[in-house]
């Protein structure tokens, strides 16, 4: 009897139609359009199998890549766990399954002597000290924040395979906002490559040239191409809509005129453009490959279907090219409680509200470890770390550091009490926002990404103390120094198992059973700095996607939230994100925003810029005397002596 078919019966054994379709297609091109939930990594690693199990490839002979270590990890354990499970007998754990660069890498260090010579390299664990003399060489008086920027601009010009000479051309015709002017930015560009060449002794690799220079070793040898190729027959590439030019020309180098290639994306999961990454790859494929076989994988096995429902409806409003890729997923779970939407007076009364709710899902018996808040921006967790704190709740913070960790933070405080030691006179808040200043804290958001984060850190910081002096009218710098303190100590105990905090790109692959998307407004998601680039634009349709894949991270439990204020007693102008329009109900009447009361004894507030009144003519009037005023101001006054 032939084993082949009962091998392919023990692979394709427990999957959906759609699964099974992809593990059987023949070899070839095969593009396997997966959304969120439907099994992708466990028809991946079937399909794998059952290449090598029906004799096509040898195990060794497979290359699997993807985006992180730790999705090839997972990949791995899986070929494993089926070689463990005797259901193929064919070894397939000796699958190479590795990151883009980790392949590179490997590929690099053994043909490097043949193409190169005795040149040695090094590899740049990080190109911050390059770019850094690279600025200074450009003439340029770049700050911390200016050097990582600048850094992310030629990582995401090389991974866009754009040259020093071609930036500021390539820059203007794709509209994106730069840290520096254009010409400084290529100039700094241009030193930084010049400087990796140290002598003719050693020459200094990022991680980009790891894949420029693979690719050009394939490209432009034919002896290394043909060794290359005869070792690798078949590949396989996870998140395919994430890939970038510089990484598709090291897959088309790897595969030459051979097409035994199986990709697995979801346009409408495309949240990495900054870095250079594009979904056209993957849109393209059928035209690249017009006898490509396409499977489509629409059942959601991760979420309830009202979670499943509510993420439709997301991307159902999606615009542009990507949206016409647009799965259509069908819960296959029992179903749950329907999502919730809520609405908040001001921040603090979300946070304070999200913590009351995870604690009721504790009580009643879910895990705090399957728990998660995810939001836009790093710098609005403080407000939930200061939440959960206060309800005794232990939490991690993904993706990024807690906020007293973060480094501005810390110099923020080294400065302030530095500051203290000199008795300041004038308003506690001026005269902390008159020390952050200088640590980046302007009246307009910067352009560049790594300043941007700085400043939305310095902001949520200098709010903090807004709200402290709001409290405590007389609090003291020192005062109010101890109590940042007290607040940073209580945030960090011995590491646990605890509710996750994260950016909604960082959790990105990650599932919960709860999951509370916070601080969903106007501006926030989607993001100001894409509403720049206008309503319609591939920006803001971006910034959809990120909503969609914080929806689906959730399996049962869903709650969405916004705050129509920043802090309490704050002018309550913000609006929901538009991307909740037709979606969310009206509020309920337990959820419907309440004016939160001013504080006894606490200052009154402008009414146009919300800081702190400090003169009785500008109390009078509720508004500083430099704000231009908003309403007829006679008549409002005649109102106040008449309600008097």
């Amino acid at each position: 009897m032939d084993p082949m078919p009962m091998v392919a019966d023990s692979l394709t054994a427990g999957l959906d139609d759609e699964q099974r379709d992809a593990v059987l297609a023949p070899r070839g091109p095969v593009c396997v359009l997966a959304g969120a939930g439907t099994g992708k990594t466990r028809t991946i690693t079937h399909r794998i199998a059952q290449l090598v199990a029906g004799g096509h490839v040898a195990a060794g002979q497979v290359l699997a890549v993807t985006f992180t270590q730790r999705a090839a990890g997972e990949m791995r354990s899986r070929l494993r766990a089926l070689d463990a499970a005797a259901r193929t007998g064919a070894g397939v754990a000796a699958v190479q399954a590795l990151t883009f660069h980790a392949a590179a890498h490997r590929q690099l260090r053994y043909f490097w002597p043949r193409v190169v010579g005795d040149t040695g390299w090094q590899l740049l664990d990080s190109k911050y000290a390059v770019v850094a003399r690279a600025a200074g060489r450009a003439r340029l008086n770049a700050g911390t924040d200016d050097v990582r920027d600048l850094a992310c601009e030629i990582e995401w010009a090389k991974a866009s395979l754009i040259g020093p000479e071609d930036y500021a051309g390539a820059v203007a015709a794709a509209g994106r906002d730069t840290p520096l002017d254009a010409a400084q930015v290529a100039a700094v560009y241009s030193a930084y490559e010049a400087l990796k060449v140290r002598d003719e002794a050693v020459t200094l690799l990022d991680f980009d040239d790891l894949l420029l220079h693979t690719a050009a070793a394939i490209e432009n040898d034919t002896a290394v191409a043909e060794e290359f190729r005869d070792r690798y027959r078949c590949f396989v590439v996870d998140e395919y809509q994430d890939v970038t030019p510089l990484q598709q020309r090291v897959l088309s180098a790897w595969l030459g005129d051979r097409d035994d290639l199986t990709v697995v994306g979801d346009a409408n999961q495309t949240i990495y453009s900054f870095t250079g990454a594009s979904p056209r790859f993957l849109l393209d494929f059928s035209r690249r490959f017009p006898d490509a076989t396409v499977v489509r994988l629409e059942r959601d096995y991760r979420s309830t279907p009202q979670v499943v429902s509510l993420a439709n409806k997301v991307i159902a409003a999606a615009r542009g090219r990507v949206a016409g890729s647009k799965l259509q997923l069908t819960g296959q779970r029992a179903p749950g409680p329907v999502p919730s939407f809520r609405e908040h007076p001001d921040e603090p009364a979300e946070a304070a509200a999200v913590a009351a709710s995870i604690a009721r899902l504790i009580e009643s018996g879910t895990a705090p470890g399957e728990i998660a808040v995810l939001y836009r921006v790093n710098a609005q967790s403080e407000v939930y770390e200061e939440a959960l704190t206060e309800a005794g709740i232990a939490y991690q913070v993904r993706g990024g550091e807690g906020f007293f960790n973060r480094q501005e933070v810390k110099q923020s405080l080294l400065a302030l009490q530095r500051v203290a030691e000199r008795d300041p006179e004038g308003p506690l808040p001026e005269v902390v926002r008159a020390v952050l200043e200088p640590l980046g804290l302007s009246a307009e958001q910067p352009v560049g990404t790594r300043a941007r984060d700085r400043w939305q850190a310095l902001s949520a910081l200098a709010a903090l103390v807004d709200d402290e002096v709001a409290q405590r009218p007389q609090l003291t710098l020192p005062a109010l120094l101890a109590e940042l303190r007290t607040r940073a100590d209580a945030r960090h105990p011995p590491p646990v198992q605890g509710v996750t905090l994260a950016s909604l790109h960082a959790a990105k692959g990650l599932e919960w059973d709860a999951v509370f998307l916070v601080g969903l407004a106007d501006g926030t998601l989607p993001i100001s700095h894409a509403l720049a680039h206008g309503a319609q634009s591939e920006a803001v349709e971006e910034e959809r996607r990120l909503l969609y894949v914080g929806i689906t991270r959730a399996r049962v439990h869903l709650a969405l939230s916004w705050a129509l204020a920043r802090s309490p007693g704050g002018r309550q102008s913000r609006k929901p994100s538009r991307f909740l329009n037709g979606i969310a109900p009206q509020a309920r009447a337990d959820a419907a925003p309440v004016k939160s009361r001013r504080a006894r004894g606490a200052p009154t507030r402008c009414r146009i810029c919300n800081t702190n009144l400090t003169t009785p003519a500008a109390v009078m009037l509720s508004r500083c005397e430099t704000c231009a005023a908003d309403v007829d101001e006679n008549l409002l006054l005649r109102l106040k002596a008449w309600r008097r």
